[in-house]
């Protein structure tokens, strides 16, 4: 899902413009916002992105730390477009990134096999 749906005369973007970007579900519905990226030191690749869901969805939002690979940026729309449906979400697990030991890859693990998508530190 990471794969950009066009091309953008910028290939890169400083990470205060991404915080704050709207996400859209498969139809092109609001769902949330990108609260905060988490990037893994060593390589710098985004790893998660925390997102701020509500709109369409609930009133109020929750916040929900999802690989980076579910979000592919949409030009058209100007937002990240994701395949995560609400009932996914829900039965979620629960990263809060604050709260979470990052060091512990096995919990990491159980987030990427849910959601169906290789781990980023075995992604080429």
């Amino acid at each position: 899902m990471a794969q950009a749906t066009s091309t953008s005369a910028k290939p890169l973007i400083e990470s205060d413009r991404v915080e704050g970007t709207t996400v859209y579900d498969a139809s092109g519905e609001r769902i949330g916002t990108v609260k905060r990226l988490m990037i893994e030191k060593v390589s710098g690749r985004v790893a998660y992105a925390v997102i701020a869901f509500g709109g369409v969805w609930k009133p109020g939002a929750d916040d929900h730390t999802i690989p980076w690979g579910k979000l592919a940026y949409d030009t058209q729309l100007g937002g990240y477009r994701t395949d995560i449906t609400e009932s996914e979400l829900k039965q979620a697990p629960s990263f809060a990134p604050h709260e979470h030991d990052w060091s512990d890859r096995d919990r990491e693990e159980q987030l990427h096999d849910y959601y169906r998508i290789p781990p980023y530190w075995r992604a080429i």
